[in-house]
């Protein structure tokens, strides 16, 4: 078997079952068309071309995107020394891996909100009729409860239970459920989105690829610098951390290590001032 092969399996066989799927389905691609050794046999892959791969990578993208891709490299290897039996050795293993680096904390303004929303069509109480106006509704209730890109796209009508406060998340990315709870504004914006709907139709056509490609396009256009979706995320951990404790922030957010979450206690100097009045 070939490294091609066994990327390739791993996309058929193992990613399909993932929460992430759709992420690992690109990487896989992205490893089987760049990666100067895919032709070898799996068991003939050394230590020395992982690391002078992992090299190349950190001369285009952030060393926590190469971090993530060697995380899944070394999954492939893994399961084809102990399930598919084509290798003895892992050699991700041997090779290090790049520093994590200093987390994002890019906050998302009012202003840049207002930009974006009115720039995809949004009409407060309306509900969406063009893709656009979908992607508004999300990145709103992004803003709102922390959730992911994912999680929200694919919500489900049955999902959402207004009446409780609460979204009920069935698989996350990290592979477990969770409830979030939501804001008065949360659910304000999801009445709208559901409508009459009921059962088990999606709440959302848009799909996380075509979202991408907008969200960037709109951005652009309105020349708003280093802003990409997933910073919602942050945004709204930063707001909900002067609501909650970072144990129940952990719940909403589906974070397993609460100690990962004290970067988004990241008040400004302004608004750590405000509550010393």
């Amino acid at each position: 078997m070939t490294l091609s092969d066994a990327l390739r399996r791993y996309k058929r066989d193992v990613s399909t079952t993932k929460a992430g799927q759709r992420w690992e389905e690109l990487r896989l691609d992205k490893m089987d068309n760049e990666m100067t050794f895919v032709g070898e046999l799996i068991g003939n892959i050394t230590a020395d071309q992982i690391a002078e791969w992992r090299d190349l990578r950190l001369k285009k993208v952030s060393s926590p995107s190469v971090r993530r891709d060697m995380t899944l490299l070394s999954s492939v290897f893994e399961i084809a020394k102990r399930e598919w039996k084509c290798c003895t050795i892992n050699p991700v293993r041997e090779v290090k891996r790049p520093s994590n680096g200093r987390p994002r904390d890019r906050r998302v303004s009012l202003s840049e909100v207002s930009a974006l929303t009115t720039r995809l069509g949004f009409i407060e109480g309306v509900a969406p009729v063009t893709l656009q106006q979908e992607l508004a509704y999300a990145f709103l209730l992004a803003l709102e409860t922390a959730m992911r890109q994912g999680e929200i796209l694919g919500l489900k009508v049955k999902d959402v239970l207004i009446k409780d406060r609460y979204v009920r998340l069935e698989m996350t990315k990290n592979g477990e459920s969770r409830n979030v709870p939501l804001t008065r504004r949360a659910g304000e914006l999801l009445e709208v989105l559901l409508g009459e709907r009921s059962g088990d139709s999606q709440v959302f056509r848009l799909s996380s690829a075509s979202a991408d490609a907008m969200f960037r396009k709109i951005r652009d256009e309105l020349h708003i610098v280093d802003l990409h979706f997933h910073d919602t995320r942050h945004e709204a951990t930063t707001r909900l951390a002067r609501k909650v404790d970072v144990l129940d922030l952990a719940r909403i957010t589906g974070h397993k290590d609460p100690r990962s979450l004290m970067v988004y206690y990241n008040a400004t100097a302004a608004e750590m001032a405000a509550r010393l009045d």
